[in-house]
Order: structure tokens, then sequence, then C-alpha cells
């Protein structure tokens, strides 16, 4: 039998505090895995492109995950499509979960993690924190809850190109709308940015020094949100060097594997300082990896089991 977990089911189930501890521990022992993870994405003849992660492999974890997703930016939502929960035992099709909403929570909570490491203190202290938000879609609304389990901020400050979902978001966490993605980057001393924009929306001298900018939105070829500028100056650190530099931040600027300065996983590991002083700028441009889909599938799955939640479908009969 296959447990279906759809989006509701997912919510019901997931916490941002114990996804956050098992995303910590996956950068820290992700690499250990003998088998690499495999990214996979195609244009498509219609508005939209298609992406397979495959396969999602963790250490002491007897399961891997594949997962499929459509990306249409005109769509609500605007991507859709499902992860596979295999049995390493087996291959048994453990569960079938909706990805969009497991994409969504390790996206925004594995980008809050690595903030929440490299980001300074803000205004003296991490109370006094103006956070800063351009996107305000559901990888942001992640990305502010993750953090907020991580550290206090002060004022939040937000753009969108839709007014509506901005003034939304803003009321939904207590924060103000701001006019422009320059706005916020005055206003902010952390800046988190998941958008859909094909040019950057930020450059070096937008910002000043001391700032931290997370980009999620240059996860495929031709999506940009930080100029080349800025990611030169700043302490620049990724998920992944060679998945950057083909499909994420560094590919879109134009930039070697060799311009990011560590991955978040030798951070953790204390392999890499991370930030050097108050006064640095620091960027984290992640891409999404293949282990973040079972580190939060098997959170999910495991507590559906404990709960009782979820369906239950042969999908041999």
């Amino acid at each position: 039998m296959t447990l279906v977990l759809t989006r509701g089911d997912l919510e019901s189930v997931l916490e941002p505090e114990a996804c956050l501890a098992v995303l910590r521990e996956g950068f820290r022992t992700a690499d250990a895995v003998p088998v690499a993870g495999q990214r996979v994405r195609t244009d498509l003849p219609f508005p939209g492109t298609a992406t397979a992660l495959i396969p999602g492999l963790l250490p002491g974890i007897e399961a891997y995950t594949v997962k499929v997703n459509a990306k249409f930016p005109g769509a609500q939502p605007a991507l859709r499509g499902v992860i596979c929960l295999h049995s390493g035992q087996d291959g048994a099709l453990l569960a079938l979960l909706d990805s969009a909403t497991v994409t969504a929570w390790r996206t925004g909570l594995a980008a809050a993690l690595g903030t929440h490491v490299l980001a300074g203190s803000g205004s003296g202290s991490a109370s006094g924190e103006v956070l800063g938000v351009i996107g305000a879609g559901a990888q942001a609304d992640l990305m502010v809850r993750g953090l907020t389990v991580l550290r206090p901020h002060g004022e939040l400050v937000v753009h969108d190109t839709d007014a509506e979902r901005a003034a939304e978001f803003a009321a939904r966490h207590g924060g103000r709308v701001a006019g422009s993605a320059k706005d916020v980057a005055t206003a902010a001393d952390t800046v988190l940015m998941a958008t859909w924009a094909r040019s950057p929306l930020l450059r070096l001298a937008d910002t000043r020094e001391g700032q931290h900018f997370t980009s999620l939105g240059a996860d495929e070829p031709g999506k940009e949100e930080l100029a080349a500028d800025l990611l030169r100056a700043a302490l620049l650190v990724v998920d992944h060097r060679e998945l950057a530099a083909s499909m994420g931040a560094l590919a879109a600027a134009g930039l070697p594997a060799t311009a990011a300065d560590a991955t978040l996983g030798d951070v953790l590991r204390s392999e890499h300082p991370g930030r050097a002083s108050a006064g640095s700028r620091t960027v984290y441009a992640p891409v999404g990896l293949p282990w973040q889909d079972l580190a939060l599938s098997w959170v999910a799955y495991e507590a559906a089991q404990r709960e009782g939640i979820g369906r239950r479908v042969d999908l041999l009969a």
C-alpha cells in the first residue's frame, strides 16, 4: 500500500523546528553518500519547464526520493508535481507526496538556515534587524517562518510585482510594503529573494556593507536576481558549486564554480568560517538538492504514519 499525502496532510504534520533540524544535519552529512544526486531540467513546447531530482539520499535513511515538477510561471500554483518516496530495501513505493508543498518547505527552510548562519546581527542586535523580502510567494513565506524560529527580527519590508500579494504578505507577517526591490535593499539588513526575475533586481551599488542576501530565484537557466558585481564583492555561499555554475546564480551572472567561496555544508561542518566581520556582505544562493526532498518527505511520512494522516491506496490493484 502507498500512502498519499496531500498539501493539507503535509501542512498538518510538518513543523518548522523539526524540519530545520533534519536540514541542518543533512547539510553536514549528505556529502558522505556515495551516489551523487542529479537535477535534470528541460524546456517544453508549452509556457513552462519540467524538472526532475533523483535520487534523494541521506545517510541513515533506508529510502530514496524521485521528484518530478512542472514549473509554469503564469499558473496558480506555478509549481506542481509529485515526490515518490521509495523503500531502499525493495523499491516499494512508500508514499506519494505533493511536491509543491514539500519543495516550498524544504527550499524556504533551508534558505532560512543559510540566512541565519551567514547574516550579521543587523542594527547592533538580532532583535533590531530589518528583514526585507522581494517576491511574496510560498517560498518567501517559509523563509520568514523559518527565520523567525531561528532568530528574532525587527521591522519587515516586502515588495512584489503583485501589489495585492505584497500587501497580504505584509499583513500576515506584520510588515510594510515597499515600492521596489531597491527600496527593500535600502531599508533592510537582511534581504530574502524568491522571484521569477530574468535580469538582476539588485546590483552592488544598490547595497551597503554588512548586508546579507539570500537568492532563491536563480534556480534554472535564464533566471537572475543578483548582478555579477554584487556576487563578486560578497562572501558567496552556495549549496552545490557545480549546479550553481551550470544553472544557478553563478551561471546567470557568467561566473565559474570557483567564484563560490564555500558551500553551506562547508560552513556547518566548520570547514569554512562563514562571515568574517560585521562589515562583510554575504550572499547565499542555493539551487536545491535532491537530498532535501528526502529529508522532509521522510519526516512527513513518519509523522503521518504515527498520526494516521493521509490516504492509503493500492496502485497495483
